[in-house]
């Protein structure tokens, strides 16, 4: 007997499995909070290639558990396969780490290693999966069935405690820690590799306290040996055999019927399996497509504090801490008392339309939240505004166009951008001050793409610039900054921990990210060495801005110029979307692993688990195939997922309209029934065999 925690039933080896699980998952949910941003950010990929790869690791996460459970009950067991495959889980997040460093080699380089450290962490994460928790469950005794169903609820609270705690910190470990010149994605993920760390060294030193079981064989691999068997006796029939009630009955040579009879059953309910994938095709975009919808979100509440885009993700871990006791003691039992029969099918069916549902409310907020989003001009156009430093009114004509027919006042903030058509790849531009000073322009530039003209005054009256502008708001959501100098010496600006450095006359510096927040108080040097503050104000979410600095009573003052549009959604209206995927997510996937369990004899519920994980690495790769080739508008692309939900939702309603429930207790009578069964044929075919022996001294081979 191992030891037992003080007046309890408990092993002691449970307090290392906890904690164990504990840092695994605050190791896995912090990196992968990380990634969509990652990918954006650093490796400078484009939304949809971000989306397809974070899919894609997710999907591997839930394909290789298949490998570990394998190895597990095949070859070395539990705790062999948890330790060996943990350390894979290590190297695979240093890995990752060390392609998070900028100064390590090139962006092949980064890429090369950020999605070698990915592979590894699937294996390992993928590999484990099966095993912790069974292993958990090894430690008790079956006279303490009782206490092992009380840690499997505090193992999988555990999980829900280190996702919740992972999608808060390392979020902020990303954006608030700045390390070689921007986010500090080395560090970021550097704490849950730390922590994988953690959860190899707990587990290791509880080493001597587990109870651990040799390896009895895979039941998945026998069922696939006896499905294989029966398809190949199938094809292989001769006409004169006689037909079988059932293919899998073709397996009757070689497998014993109680094996056939628990595979007809375990089958039964993989056909219901068949459109779960789409179900957590939805799901699982939390991390990538609801990301970067909130990065193009107002993320503050208050002047003070504001979220990151990354930890949104972390409703869901908490949400589902609270609604699972709501939905089992209060929402489950109201049902039934208006005499609603919920039978678990049905509670599946209803976790789908809420999942469309969600996403119903996400395509909503989508539809507003581009609003404040500057679309590309189309091919043989460019985007235009003008900004007027002149110190007097003027006009300008783009010919064969109506555009800018109002006379544009000194410093007048842009009202948009304008599409312009080019001619040949040039702009060509009429431009007339209220003095009467008039001059014509032709303009090389790039189609689709948008430009500022500046207009300025010269000595011979007036004349412009034009500036190639930035008009994609900043991934990570922070507005992004440049300033204009109207001075005739060069200027030094410094925001926050940014500086911007102008040479003088009329000249604009690139586009730098700042974070969000009120700017009163920054500091202009000019190359006198004179001192001016500049008060900026607000620089707000998802915003784009051109700062003007002219002299004004011998002092340098900004006149701020918003050339994008400050995100105008708030955070907040992603509530209930998360609302409704987690709702969906209780009575969907809970429901589905409790209405599997009971389905299914007790020896081929790992069969069923193989089943289920498999219907979540599925719908990743459903996520994968549509963001890299349909192509289409976000909100579009919302809205057909929850059609295509709602559309799976109905076949499947019609699926298990016409499942018949199975009882446990009926089961085990049936398979009493057929082990009798197997005997008397057992015996027959032996007194057959004695029979043709005395009548021919050998005997026959049946």
């Amino acid at each position: 007997m191992g030891k037992k925690l003080l007046g309890t039933n408990y092993p002691v080896s449970i307090c290392f499995i906890v904690v164990n699980e504990f840092c695994e998952r605050f190791s896995y949910y912090g990196m992968k909070a990380l990634l969509t941003l990652y990918f954006l950010n650093y490796l400078k990929w484009d939304k949809d290639l971000s989306t397809a790869v974070y899919h894609a690791f997710s999907g591997l996460c839930y394909f290789t558990p298949i490998l570990g459970a394998f190895i597990a009950d095949s070859w070395l067991g539990k705790y062999k396969t948890i330790i060996y495959l943990s350390i894979v889980y290590v190297i695979g997040h240093v890995v990752k780490s060390v392609g998070a460093i900028p100064t390590v080699g090139s962006t092949e380089l980064h890429i090369a290693l950020s999605m070698s450290g990915l592979i590894l962490i699937a294996l390992g994460t993928g590999g484990i999966k099966p095993c912790v928790a069974a292993f958990g469950g090894d430690q008790f005794g079956e006279e303490h069935t009782t206490e092992r169903q009380k840690f499997f609820s505090i193992f999988y609270m555990s999980i829900n405690a280190g996702s919740f705690l992972s999608t808060i910190i390392t979020p902020i470990l990303r954006g608030d820690v700045q390390c070689f010149g921007g986010d500090c994605y080395a560090l970021a993920f550097g704490v849950p590799a730390a922590l994988m760390v953690v959860a190899l060294v707990v587990f290791i030193a509880g080493s001597s306290l587990y109870k651990r079981t040799p390896p009895q064989g895979n039941i998945l691999w026998e069922v696939c040996n006896c499905i294989g068997f029966a398809l190949k006796n199938r094809w292989n029939k001769s006409k004169h055999d006689s037909p079988r009630q059932h293919w899998l009955d073709w397996a009757e040579e070689k497998y014993s019927m109680r094996l056939i009879q628990e595979i007809k059953m375990v089958l039964r309910v993989l056909v219901l399996y068949i459109p779960l994938p789409m179900f957590w095709a939805l799901f699982d975009q939390q991390g990538s497509r609801w990301t970067l919808q909130a990065t193009r979100m107002n993320l503050a509440f208050g002047n003070s504090f504001a979220i990151k885009p990354d930890q949104m993700q972390m409703l869901n871990a908490l949400l589902i801490l609270v609604f699972v006791p709501i939905f089992d003691l209060i929402i489950y039992p109201l049902v039934r008392l208006c005499g609603l029969k919920i039978t678990p099918l049905r509670k599946m069916a209803m976790g789908m339309v809420f999942a469309a549902l969600a996403f119903g409310a996400a395509t909503l907020v989508e539809v507003n939240v581009v609003k404040t989003v500057v679309n590309p001009a189309p091919a043989g156009k460019c985007l235009l505004q003008v900004v007027n430093l002149a110190k007097e009114d003027v006009s300008l004509k783009a010919p064969g166009t109506d555009l800018f027919l109002q006379s544009i006042k000194y410093l007048e903030d842009p009202p948009g951008y304008e599409t312009v058509p080019l001619s040949n790849g040039e702009l060509n531009l009429e431009v007339t001050g209220v003095n009467g000073a008039t001059f014509s322009a032709t303009q090389k530039v790039e189609e689709k793409k948008a430009y500022s003209v500046i207009i300025y005054p010269d000595a011979a009256g007036i004349t412009y610039t034009l500036v190639e502008d930035h008009i994609t708001k900043n991934e990570d959501g922070n507005p992004l900054l440049r300033f204009l100098n109207t001075q005739l010496e060069a200027l030094n600006v410094t925001v926050g921990d940014k500086n911007f450095y102008m040479s003088s006359g009329y000249n604009v510096t690139h586009n730098k990210t700042v974070q969000r927040g009120e700017y009163t108080h920054a500091t202009c040097i000019s190359n006198s060495g004179k001192t001016s503050k500049l008060n900026l104000g607000l620089l707000d979410f998802g915003a784009c801005y051109t700062v003007i600095l002219t002299e004004e009573a011998g002092e340098i003052v900004p006149h701020k110029i918003e050339d994008v549009k400050a995100n105008n959604v708030h955070i907040a209206y992603q509530i209930p979307q998360y609302i409704l995927i987690t709702a969906g997510e209780v009575m969907f996937s809970i429901t589905g692993l409790e209405f599997s369990y009971s389905q299914a004899p007790a020896n081929m519920k790992s069969v069923l688990q193989a089943g289920w994980l498999l219907t979540v690495a599925f719908g990743n790769v459903i996520v994968l195939i549509v963001a890299e080739g349909a192509g289409l508008e976000q909100w579009i692309e919302f809205l057909l997922f929850a059609c295509l939900l709602l559309g799976v939702c109905i076949i499947f309603s019609i699926m298990a309209h016409f499942y018949t429930y199975v009882d446990p207790e009926e089961m085990d009578k049936l398979y009493l029934e057929n082990s009798v069964k197997e005997e008397d044929d057992s015996d027959f075919k032996k007194k057959n065999n004695e029979i043709q022996l005395n009548k021919t001294g050998k005997s026959t081979r049946m």
